[in-house]
């Protein structure tokens, strides 16, 4: 069966480490499990000391059949990053702000100009999202709709990721750009006016991430964040919140993402299991060992801890 692993933002010691307490030993340039293959949630890049290392482990196993992969946000931001607006020579799809300088930074620093062409160019075979029947993976949300979508644009333009596809992908107005916001990001709700939060970086943001999974009916402002953020109003969620229920009866589907702070990890619902615990914020980096089951158990996760900066 398989191992899926959560963000690993260039935390290669920690993702060495935590594939050999899964099982997996390394075989000419190949981690390998005698009877298992992992499934990497995306978001390989930024942030962590050794990105490049990150990026040939996951890679070489995903090629060599000991692995999958699906795309995750900080793969798409750097691609955007790297293709030039068609409709504004110089410029690029991915604005170089000095934000988003920043957010690249570390993955810019390591890689050399190959090496990064190289990256670039298996960011850009990783698919949507993933449906194998018995589980799901995606980045952030599984909506079937906005994977419908990118799958059906992306067939137009012979794959997703292509120069071609980018381009609607990174116009505001264009519903291949809000599928992706969808997908890769996860919903987002704008709190009550006079309110903020801080993320795990320090910006302040007027917009919160949601349990999309769940409508936000019974939730309030606390609750329906992601993670459950105690300082906001526990008064309740706007019934037109951007929910994407997942019906209880569906297979597990496996997200990254959300940066959870929780030092024991658990599924977020019966059928639901993030899989990102802020390795890159001194958290933990986190494996579900998925056999089959249709209940997701706390028991089958494996951690890791971030080891110090």
């Amino acid at each position: 069966m398989f191992d899926i692993i959560g963000d690993i933002h260039g935390h290669a010691d920690e993702l060495t480490e935590l594939l050999s307490v899964l099982g997996y030993s390394e075989q000419h340039g190949v981690y390998r499990h005698p009877t298992r293959r992992v499934f990497f949630c995306g978001d390989f890049i930024d942030r962590g000391p050794h990105i490049p290392d990150v990026v040939r482990i996951a890679r070489s196993m995903v090629e060599n059949d000991s692995a999958l992969a699906v795309m995750g946000n900080h793969e798409f931001n750097a691609l955007a990053y790297h293709t030039q607006n068609p409709a504004q020579p110089g410029e690029f799809l991915r604005p170089h702000t000095e934000r988003n300088q920043f957010l690249h930074a570390r993955t810019l620093e390591q890689f050399d100009e190959s090496g990064l062409q190289s990256a670039l160019e298996w960011f850009g075979s990783l698919p949507v999202a993933a449906d194998m029947g018995s589980f799901r993976v995606v980045h952030a949300c599984w909506s079937p709709s906005q994977i419908e979508l990118l799958q059906t644009v992306a067939a137009e333009y012979g794959s997703a990721w292509t120069a071609g596809f980018l381009v609607p992908a990174s116009a505001t107005d264009d519903p291949v750009y809000e599928a992706v916001e969808c997908v890769l990001k996860g919903p987002e709700l704008t709190l009550p006016e006079g309110l903020s939060v801080q993320d795990k970086e320090g910006n302040t943001r007027r917009r919160i991430r949601i349990r999309w999974f769940e409508e936000a009916a019974e939730h309030t402002w606390a609750t329906y964040s992601l993670p459950v953020r105690g300082q906001l109003p526990k008064v309740s969620v706007p019934a037109d919140s951007p929910a994407v229920p997942y019906p209880s009866d569906a297979p597990p589907v496996f997200v990254g993402h959300y940066w959870l702070p929780e030092s024991e990890p658990v599924p977020l619902a019966s059928n639901v299991a993030c899989l990102d615990y802020s390795v890159a914020k001194d958290g933990m980096l986190a494996a579900y060992r998925f056999d089959g089951e249709s209940t997701l158990s706390a028991d089958r996760f494996v951690t890791v801890p971030a080891r110090p900066s």
